[in-house]
C-alpha cells in the first residue's frame, strides 16, 4: 500500500492537502459525528450545476431514511480530488466515498488495501448486485479481470458529434458516417461559408483512445493493460493511427479541421457558430444548449470504413465512485445503501436528464424510456447506441494504463506539433509511443511489477 499514488505526489502538494485535511478534521471529520445520524463523506469534483445535482440526489437519499446523512464535499478538479484522497488515506482519515476520474482507474486498482471493491461491499451488506445491472460499456471499464465491479460507474459520457443544422442545411449535407465522408462534408461546409468544418475536444481521448475502440483497434498490448501491468507497450504508432493523425494535420491546413486547445477549450468554436461540428463528450449537451444560438443535432462518431469490424463500441469517460478502507465499521452499511440508491432507476433518470451524462444502469435507461425522455431528446440516444453498438471485445473494454493523465499530455503535445505543421504524424506518434512506454514501465515498477 505504500505505493498508492506515491509517484504522483510531490511534497508541496502533500503539505497543502495536509493543511486542508487538518482544517476539515476540526470542522467535521468522522470523529466529530456524535449526532443521531452517521455522516457519510462523499468527496467529488462536481461544481456548478453538476454539484447542485449531486446535492439534490444526496438530499433525496437523506430524506429517504433516518440513519445516515450523505454529505457531498467538492474537492476541486478530478486531479485535485484524487490527490486529496491519497493524502487523506496516508493520514488515516479518508473520505467514505470518493469520485475518481476514469484515467485514475488503473492507479486505484493497483492500490489494493486502500479501497473496498464495490461488489465485495454489496455482498457483505447483502444487497443484490451484479455487473449485468449496468450498461456493458460502463461495467467493463470499471470491472476486474473476473468481471466484478471494483468501483461504481457514476458520471459517464462518450464522444459524439454535435452539428450546426443551419450550416448543414445551407451546404446540403448530412452528418458524416465515416472519416472519408468527414473530409467531403467539411469541404462543402467550407465552400458554403463555414469558417471551419469541425473541431475536437479532449484530443487524446477522442482522436486516439476512442478512435481506437470505435474502430476495433488495439491501443496497447495486453488488451490495453487489462491483462497485465508489466511489459505493456503502446500501439498508437501503427498505420491506422498514423493515417488518422496525418489526415487531421492536412485538414488543419485546409480549414476542414481547426484545433482549439485541450480538454473542452475548443467547444466555443462550435457554440459561436465558427465551426460547423464539434466532436466531444456527450455531456457537453447542456453547455451547448445553453450557449448555441442555432439549432443543433447530435450524430455518432465517424469510423474508418477501411477497418474490418468498425464501428465497434465506444467506452465511457468520466468517473466512478470508490469506497475507501479504514472507515468506522458503522459507516459501510450506509455507504452500501447510498450506492444502491444511486443505482436506482429514479436516481439514474434524474442524473442523466439533468446533466447530459448517460444512465449507467439498465434500470435508469428503462425509466427514461418510460418517461419519454428519448422521444423528446433523440440525440441523447446517440451515446447509448455507440456504447452498446456491439458487445465489447477483450481490447475494446477500455484502456487501463497507469499514469494516463501524463500519457495524455504527451500525446497531446505530439498531436499539437502535427496540427502546427512542425512534425509528421509518424514521427509524432513514434515519439509519443516511446515516451509513453517509458512511463508505463515506471508505473509497473512503482506497483512492484
Amino acid at each position: 500500500m505504500q505505493s498508492f499514488g506515491q509517484k504522483a505526489l510531490n511534497r508541496r502538494t502533500v503539505g497543502i492537502v495536509g493543511g486542508l485535511l487538518a482544517f476539515s478534521t476540526l470542522f467535521g471529520a468522522h470523529s466529530a459525528y456524535a449526532a443521531d445520524r452517521i455522516q457519510i463523506q462523499f468527496w467529488n469534483a462536481m461544481s456548478g450545476k453538476l454539484g447542485e445535482t449531486v446535492q439534490h440526489l444526496a438530499d433525496e437519499f437523506n430524506q429517504s431514511q433516518s440513519r445516515y446523512t450523505v454529505k457531498p464535499v467538492f474537492k476541486g478538479t478530478y486531479k485535485q480530488t484524487m490527490l486529496s484522497t491519497i493524502a487523506a488515506f496516508r493520514a488515516h482519515n479518508p473520505p467514505d466515498i470518493v469520485q475518481i476520474f476514469d484515467v485514475g482507474t488503473a492507479t486505484m486498482m493497483s492500490a489494493k488495501g486502500a479501497y473496498i471493491p464495490v461488489y465485495e461491499l454489496m455482498k457483505k451488506e447483502q444487497i443484490p448486485f451484479s455487473t449485468r445491472q449496468f450498461i456493458p460499456a460502463a461495467a467493463s471499464y470499471y470491472s476486474n479481470t473476473r468481471g466484478h465491479l471494483v468501483s461504481l460507474p457514476f458520471n459517464s459520457s462518450t464522444p459524439v458529434i454535435f452539428y450546426n443544422k443551419a450550416l448543414f442545411a445551407k451546404a446540403g449535407v448530412q452528418p458524416p458516417k465515416t472519416w472519408a465522408e468527414m473530409g467531403a462534408v467539411g469541404q462543402k461546409l467550407r465552400a458554403t461559408g463555414a469558417a471551419c468544418g469541425f473541431t475536437t475536444g479532449w484530443p487524446a481521448w477522442v482522436q486516439l483512445e476512442q478512435f481506437s475502440l470505435w474502430n476495433g483497434l488495439h491501443y496497447a498490448t495486453h488488451d490495453n493493460g487489462y491483462k497485465a501491468i508489466k511489459g505493456v507497450k503502446l500501439l498508437i504508432n501503427e498505420k491506422p493511427y498514423v493515417e488518422h493523425l496525418a489526415r487531421l494535420g492536412a485538414w488543419s491546413k485546409s480549414g476542414v479541421f481547426e484545433y482549439g486547445g485541450p480538454e473542452n477549450k475548443s467547444r466555443p468554436l462550435f457554440v459561436s457558430g465558427h465551426c460547423a461540428m464539434y466532436m466531444g463528450s456527450s455531456a457537453s449537451y447542456a453547455a451547448i444548449k445553453g450557449g448555441a444560438q442555432f439549432p443543433f443535432g447530435i450524430a455518432p462518431m465517424p469510423y474508418d470504413a477501411r477497418l474490418s469490424g468498425a464501428p465497434q463500441n465506444t467506452v465511457v469517460g468520466g468517473a466512478s465512485l470508490w469506497v475507501m478502507k479504514g472507515l468506522p465499521a458503522s459507516h459501510y452499511a450506509g455507504i452500501a445503501a447510498f450506492l444502491k440508491f444511486m443505482m436506482s432507476g429514479k436516481a439514474q433518470a434524474y442524473w442523466a436528464s439533468h446533466t447530459g451524462y448517460v444512465p449507467v444502469t439498465l434500470a435508469g435507461f428503462e425509466q427514461l424510456k418510460r418517461e419519454g425522455f428519448y422521444q423528446k431528446q433523440p440525440g441523447a440516444m446517440v451515446a447509448i447506441d455507440e456504447l452498446s453498438n456491439k458487445p465489447p471485445r477483450a481490447w475494446t473494454m477500455g484502456i487501463r494504463l497507469g499514469y494516463m493523465p501524463q500519457l495524455r499530455q504527451i500525446e497531446r503535445n505530439e498531436m499539437e506539433a502535427v496540427f502546427a505543421g512542425h512534425k509528421s504524424a509518424q514521427a509524432a506518434l513514434d515519439d509519443a509511443a516511446r515516451q509513453g512506454d517509458k512511463l508505463l514501465a515506471q508505473f509497473a515498477a512503482s506497483v512492484g511489477q
